[in-house]
């Protein structure tokens, strides 16, 4: 693959400054000053029509005077006249614009006309935008400052990607203070054109970013914005600050889940998905960057404290437990070790008070004990200056020991260097050692909950399922019959005979459930199901029944039963006069001593579609508000991590008098509900409470349901933010000598198949593929080639058994251009068996998965001398024709 496509904006050999001038304080005279001042590497030619000369250089009057390619051109002039300069760059072969000038997107104002035009005659000429309305872009490395920011940024190794300029500006500043460099600065301002995803997919590949940090305000596309996330993540740290909720959608929620749900609980689930860590404050932001960037990989949550003041050790112990971290237990052998080597009077336990005058050999001793513990994930040092402390001493054991090359290297050692004037030096060691350091507790344990969250984020990231996740496949055809009989009848509220009829087609147990339309006939129902039944009203209006007094339980003869149904209608009547009834429910009444009330519920953000939330549930879910949330597709991990964030998991082990609960048939049930979102994508919001769940098993005792038209795409699961593994491109095949083949998408687990399959290739196949000398894939390469989203690319492995070990015979694999319409294909083939038909099979495989994704054309390059490929690609009837930029490379096309 060539160059990326936003090099011309990241990396310009040229740029125009449209506006430059030499009024003072203009936007105009700021760009062009700062890139002047910061030594821009490339060619640079301010445009200005009233003016020769611009701060000492020659102007010109239009960019068609510029007899020169230009590759950006930077536009900070009046908003009447951007969409002209757009036509004006496109014809003079401008690839690249970042639009600095705001007035543009007002709906109903003459901006939104602007904008489209704008937008229209970049599209146009294949022009990419930033902006507008934003500060610009920085690459300090190039001395690229197209921003009017008063300032410069330092060179370094974080990308910052921000959607407001103010905070740019602010944390521009923050950042020059406190000695942080960037590798890129970019505005994203209104996003018209460039979003999030492409610069992400820019940001990923460059080797001078080694993290990624973000301020969001809203996401427009979550499909796109979520791949991005993914394919950054995998690679690269990506830390963000998100603010604002977005509006919950409609007020009058028809069900507790809609009700409970908030834009900010979604945002948290899916960044944690997708291997993000989200902070709070701008400084969170950059010590959470630190910290990633020395290598620490807690395996848990479990922080010792090493202090030698009682009040610092309990303020972080606090901190820990307000964040939900653990304070470690020490092991026997770590308490008797120190036992040894600290006063008589230390505490025995964590925090690890090391006493007041502790000089530098206690704190080595208790640090390094830390930090060999197995039950230790972390370890927080903390120093007050007392009249036996030697900071700078101490400060040097601890970098001594986070530079030891151990084990336990790995494990988090942060320090707490408290008070001012008595520990600068010691600080100083830590900046120059780049060690994190802190000056209270606090924000030196939410780092270490930061670090914890982000390998956590990064297992959830591993995780691909596909869309079922049982053996046993659910009825989806009747479930979508039942919802189709709702909608021809104008409905979107499901009966309860419905709604558990859905639930019942995805094998979820539910309770047997009749309805009654008078008196008499609620008498022979019960008297079929058995006493004790309960009665519930049956309206499609009524989302809290028990509110409007449409339940009444344990009616445990025929009287009671005739009194309760007149009981009902009139409370329900007198409650909610408006309300439709259809008649009374009844079931038989479920008597589960060692029941605990859940609720599983589904509903339709604005933002990510489809979330499946689990909790406690009955009668008083909105106010316990104990939930979690998580977005679809789920897999038996993520149904684990998902139960373990409630505080009513703690409930479902052994508890007081009650047995355990079975918990594998909770986890079922939620997997059953993550199939329901997969495969009906009319299904906008659903209760099942409660769920009532004993040692024998789990039970839907009621269940609504609320569906939604939508319309029909070719894409299956584009209601969907996350992808699921495509599980349907699974294929077998027999190759001519009679190997048996499995032809399937990649899977994370893959990168031990992957890393040995391209080490056996021979030299040659490895150069026709990667055209370089790679020898051996790094762990970011394994991690690219595995960690897919399936939305944005495709891999197809050939593999089979060999002495019951799966070996990789070969793979196939596309990725889609940014026009969303083709794709650029490569593959390679084990060397053994060459000639034998599995190339062909699986381009065919492949090509069949692109038509079906709704791509128009796939191209690839193959090298001149790469015969083998170029016969295949003839068989294939690709058009094959010599690259225009590299006469050794063919570029090889097809039509879909």
């Amino acid at each position: 693959m060539g160059k990326h496509y936003l090099n011309p904006l990241f990396a310009p050999k040229s740029v125009a400054v449209f506006g430059a001038s030499d009024r003072p304080d203009s936007v105009g005279q700021i760009v062009f000053q700062n890139m002047l001042q910061c030594g821009f590497k490339g060619t640079l030619y301010p445009i200005n029509s009233k003016h020769p000369e611009v701060q000492g250089q020659r102007a010109y009057a239009s960019i068609a005077e510029i007899l020169q390619p230009v590759e950006l051109v930077v536009i900070a002039t009046p908003p009447q006249t951007v969409p002209g300069i757009i036509e004006e760059c496109g014809i003079h072969g401008v690839k690249a614009a970042v639009i600095i000038t705001a007035g543009f997107g007002e709906v109903g104002s003459e901006g939104a006309s602007l904008e489209r035009q704008l937008l229209e005659n970049a599209q146009r000429y294949n022009i990419r935008l930033i902006g507008p309305n934003c500060l610009g872009i920085m690459r300090p490395s190039i001395g690229l400052n197209a921003t009017f920011n008063k300032g410069v940024a330092n060179n370094g190794n974080i990308a910052l990607i921000s959607q407001s300029g103010a905070l740019c500006t602010a944390i521009l500043d923050w950042a020059n203070r406190n000695d942080v460099g960037f590798s890129s600065v970019v505005s994203m301002g209104s996003s018209t054109d460039v979003d999030f995803g492409e610069i992400l997919d820019y940001l990923v590949s460059d080797p001078n970013t080694r993290s990624i940090l973000m301020y969001i305000e809203g996401v427009r596309n979550a499909r796109s914005f979520m791949s991005a996330l993914r394919a950054a993540a995998r690679i690269k740290p990506v830390i963000l600050v998100k603010v604002g909720r977005h509006p919950a959608g409609s007020k009058a929620a028809m069900s507790h889940t809609a009700s409970l749900v908030g834009a900010d609980d979604v945002f948290d689930a899916a960044f944690s998905r997708v291997g993000v860590v989200r902070v709070q404050t701008v400084t969170q932001l950059f010590t959470a960057a630190r910290a990633l960037s020395c290598g620490f990989r807690p395996k848990g949550n479990r922080l010792a404290i090493v202090t030698n003041g009682g009040g610092p050790g309990v303020m972080a112990a606090d901190r820990a437990s307000d964040l939900g971290l653990a304070m470690a237990t020490l092991s026997d052998a770590s308490v008797e070790y120190l036992n040894q080597h600290l006063p008589a009077n230390w505490p025995h336990c964590n925090p690890v008070d090391i006493i007041g005058d502790a000089q530098a050999d206690r704190y080595y001793h208790a640090v390094k004990t830390c930090l060999d513990d197995e039950n230790v994930d972390g370890v927080l040092a903390i120093l007050t200056p007392q009249a036996m402390t030697k900071p700078l001493e101490s400060a040097q054991v601890m970098i001594e020991l986070a530079n030891t090359d151990t084990d336990n290297h790995s494990k988090p050692l942060l320090t707490c260097w408290m008070g001012e004037t008595q520990v600068a030096e010691a600080r100083d060691a830590f900046t120059k050692a780049h060690l994190p350091h802190f000056r209270t507790p606090e924000p030196a344990v939410e780092v270490f909950s930061h670090l914890y969250e982000y390998y956590r984020s990064q297992k959830l990231l591993m995780q691909m399922p596909g869309p079922l996740s049982h053996h046993v496949e659910p009825d989806v055809e009747s479930a979508r019959l039942i919802i189709e009989g709702a909608m021809q009848e104008h409905r979107k509220v499901l009966t309860e005979m419905e709604s558990k009829a859905l639930l019942a087609a995805f094998n979820i147990p539910v309770a047997r459930t009749m309805v009654a339309h008078s008196p008499g006939e609620a008498l022979l129902i019960a008297q079929q199901l058995g006493f004790p039944v309960a009665m519930k009203v049956n309206s499609p209006d009524i989302t809290h029944k028990s509110d409007a007094g449409g339940v009444v339980l344990n009616l445990n003869n025929a009287h009671e039963v005739r009194a309760a149904y007149q009981h009902i209608i009139d409370n329900v009547q007198h409650n909610r006069p408006n309300a439709t009834m259809n008649g009374i429910s009844i079931e038989p009444m479920i008597v589960k001593p060692n029941g605990r009330e859940l609720m599983i519920g589904v509903t339709s953000d604005p933002v990510f579609g489809p979330v499946i939330t689990f909790g406690a549930g009955g009668t008083s879910v909105e106010i316990m508000g104990d939930r979690a949330v998580a977005l679809p597709p789920l897999n038996a991990f993520l149904v684990k991590d998902m139960i373990g964030r409630t505080h009513i998991s703690k409930m479902l082990c052994a508890f007081r008098n009650m047995a355990p609960a079975r918990i594998e048939a909770l986890e079922d049930v939620l997997l059953r509900v993550s199939e329901m979102v997969c495969e009906l994508p009319l299904l906008k919001e659903m209760d099942i409470n409660p769920l009532i769940l004993d040692e024998n098993g789990a039970l839907a005792a009621d269940a609504r349901v609320v569906v939604e038209y939508r319309q029909p795409s070719a894409d299956r699961y584009a209601h969907m933010a996350i992808y699921p593994y495509p599980a349907q491109l699974v294929s077998e095949w027999q190759m001519a000598d009679g190997t048996d083949i499995t032809i399937r998408p990649i899977r994370p687990e893959d990168a031990v198949l992957v890393k040995k399959f391209v080490h056996d290739l021979s030299d040659e196949s490895k150069y026709f593929r990667f055209m370089n000398s790679v020898q051996e894939l790094t762990e970011d390469m394994l991690a690219r080639l595995t960690q897919l989203d399936y939305s944005r690319e495709m891999a197809l492995v050939a593999v089979t058994e060999e002495e019951g070990i799966e070996v990789e015979l070969g793979v196939a694999r596309y990725a889609i251009n940014p026009d969303g319409n083709t794709c650029e294909f490569a593959l390679v083939i084990a060397d053994k068996v060459g000639g034998k038909g599995l190339g062909q099979k699986l381009m065919i495989s492949l090509m069949e998965a692109a038509r079906n994704k709704g791509l128009s054309t796939i191209e690839g390059e193959v090298l001149n001398n790469n015969h083998r490929m170029l016969k295949l690609m003839t068989r294939l009837g690709f058009n094959i024709k010599t690259s225009e930029e590299d006469p050794s490379v063919m570029k090889v096309t097809k039509p879909l």
